[in-house]
């Protein structure tokens, strides 16, 4: 179908083909950030519709300096972090605390240090999560980081020691639990 910068213009041009291959092309890698940033299956559909309602709306804004899946991640990351935002904003308590002590959680039966690790990371600040995420599992440097969330290197650095003593501590709990 062309070459990535070629299809571009055929976009942005107007043609649909061109912009479902670059959807197509792109739609796994950047639904795999955007899920793990939002942890909320329901919330992660909507910024991935938000995210390339937003790319191709500023797609003559793509310079091609980066590769174009380095810019659709940057545009996700944005678009995600601006929604977890909004959304926790008008989050309102689903349960009163009175009723919610009475809910006793059941213990799982035996360990699942993944779903710990999951649960973990899900409960961190999304600035805390999108830097451990960007730099752990999508690989990016701490200056990449730097430019997507518009803080600084060192900033990104900090932000991922903290980040990553939390989840030491939390998962030290967890083996705490199950080696008796």
């Amino acid at each position: 179908m062309g070459t990535e910068r070629e299809l571009v213009g055929r976009v942005l041009r107007g043609d649909t083909q061109a912009a479902r291959a670059l959807y197509d092309a792109h739609a796994g890698h950047v639904h795999r950030l955007i899920y793990r940033l939002a942890a909320d299956p329901a919330l992660a559909e909507d910024c991935m519709q938000e995210t390339f309602v937003r790319a191709f709306g500023r797609l003559h804004e793509f310079r091609g300096d980066a590769a174009l899946a380095t810019w659709l991640r940057a545009v996700a990351t944005s678009v995600t972090l601006n929604v977890m935002r909004r959304e926790r904003r008008f989050r309102t308590r689903e349960t009163e605390l009175e009723e919610a002590a009475d809910v006793a959680a059941p213990r799982p039966a035996e360990p699942d240090l993944r779903a710990r690790l999951e649960q973990a990371v899900e409960a961190l600040p999304a600035r805390a999560r999108a830097v451990f995420l960007l730099f752990e599992v999508e690989g990016y440097s701490h200056e990449e980081i730097g430019r997507l969330l518009g803080i600084s290197a060192g900033a990104s650095k900090v932000q991922l020691t903290r980040t990553r003593a939390r989840l030491r501590e939390e998962l030290a709990a967890f083996h705490g639990e199950w080696v008796r």
